[in-house]
């Protein structure tokens, strides 16, 4: 099991007692644990802590326990996330960051076009104040 929870039926049932290891802290601080895959919350824990709980309340996706005691130690090993494999030399190649560039190719067209065009202006403008002044 990956850890992730994708089936129909819950793992877990209410009265249900199980020792678990708490991964993280939620929103509103509630200690995030999982069995099978499922998603528990639980009140009054923190990261890293090992206890055992009860189920209150299960829903389609996530349920609730309360703590009924600490655990010295699980016996169930923890599966951990899966490390991301290394980048074939191809991928490497793709996404290398020394060769990124804002260069969107018609951008550059159009900038360029732009700015000449902006560059005509002001020596036409330029012009037209110098003849007005030589007329003076």
């Amino acid at each position: 099991m990956n850890g992730n929870f994708k089936g129909d039926v819950a793992p877990v049932r209410e009265g249900e007692e199980h020792d678990v290891r708490v991964e993280g802290v939620g929103e509103k601080g509630d200690g995030i644990a999982r069995v099978k895959g499922f998603v528990l919350f639980i009140p009054g824990v923190k990261t890293g802590d090992e206890v055992r709980i009860k189920i209150t309340r299960v829903l389609a996706k996530v349920g609730f326990a309360e703590v009924t005691g600490k655990v010295e130690k699980i016996t169930e090993p923890i599966k951990e996330a899966p490390k991301p494999e290394e980048p074939s030399e191809e991928e490497k190649a793709l996404f290398d960051e020394t060769k990124d560039s804002d260069d969107f190719g018609e951008e550059k067209t159009e900038t360029k076009a732009s700015e000449a065009e902006q560059t005509k202006t002001v020596k036409q403008t330029k012009k037209a104040k110098l003849a007005k002044k030589s007329k003076k």
